[in-house]
This record gives structure tokens, C-alpha cells and sequence, in this order.
């Protein structure tokens, strides 16, 4: 070590093994809802922003996939769906390991009742369809930790 050295031998390979650890991936954007073309419009919307998404025709696959991927950090969920509805799924991962997970509902038809419902199993918001785009960017933005 030189005299003109700030960092020490032991320090410049620490910093060089932590600046050469993979980045973590890139949080995804979960989409859940059995029309597909919704799923659809919702990817391609947060896509065109630049947000990574994943697709589920159903709570179930829902639930696998957030089991499988970690990289999930945000799910928006259309409530009325075959078996497991939207509330259903939110109620699931709030009793699982992920609990702390946002949610964003997008509903088409709901009622007081649902959105009572939706409130106390703590989502980020409730949207009606059709939806403002750029309401919807904003909220995934702000759960992602992106700058609006």
C-alpha cells in the first residue's frame, strides 16, 4: 500500500466482491385476472413504462407463481375470478410467508361490500374498469419504489 492509497489491500477487495455480486432482479409486476385480454392491456400499459410483468388466468396459478418467484413485488388482481376469487387470493397470501405483499384490486363490478372488504385486507387501492392509466402507473410506481 502506497502512501497515496485511501483504501487499504483488504478494503479494495471487499468493495471489488460486493460490486461484482448480480444485481437482485428487477421487482415484477404480477397480473391476475381470468380475461385475457385484460391481462393483456394491463401488461402492456405498465410495460410501456418499463415495468416487467407476469400474467396468472387464475388465483391459483396466482398463488404458485408467488410460492416460485420471488421477484414478484406487486399483484393486481381483477376481484371476480373462477375458485379462487381476488379476495380469496389477497386473504391467502396475508396468511402466507409473502403477507406483507401489495395489492392493487381492478374490479369491473364490485359493490360497497367488496371494496369494505378489499379495505381491511390492507390493498394498496381499488380501481374500477375501466381504468386511468395513469392513476394505475403512479400507485405501481410508488409500490415499486420508482420514481414517479
Amino acid at each position: 500500500m502506497s502512501d497515496h492509497d485511501i483504501l487499504s489491500d483488504a478494503e479494495r477487495e471487499a468493495l471489488s466482491a460486493v460490486m461484482m455480486e448480480p444485481d437482485l432482479p428487477p421487482q415484477r409486476v404480477l397480473i391476475v385476472d381470468d380475461d385475457k385480454d385484460a391481462r393483456e392491456l394491463l401488461s402492456e400499459i405498465l410495460g410501456l413504462d418499463g415495468i416487467r410483468c407476469l400474467t396468472a388466468a387464475s388465483g391459483e396459478t396466482a398463488l404458485k407463481m408467488l410460492e416460485d418467484k420471488p421477484s414478484i413485488g406487486l399483484v393486481i388482481t381483477d376481484l371476480r375470478m373462477g375458485h379462487v376469487d381476488g379476495l380469496d387470493l389477497i386473504r391467502q397470501v396475508r396468511e402466507s410467508v409473502r403477507a406483507a405483499m401489495p395489492f392493487i384490486i381492478v374490479s369491473g363490478d364490485a359493490d360497497v361490500k367488496d371494496a369494505i372488504a378489499a379495505m381491511h385486507l390492507s390493498v394498496v387501492d381499488f380501481l374500477l374498469k375501466p381504468i386511468d392509466s395513469g392513476k394505475l402507473l403512479g400507485l405501481v410506481k410508488h409500490e415499486l419504489g420508482m420514481e414517479p
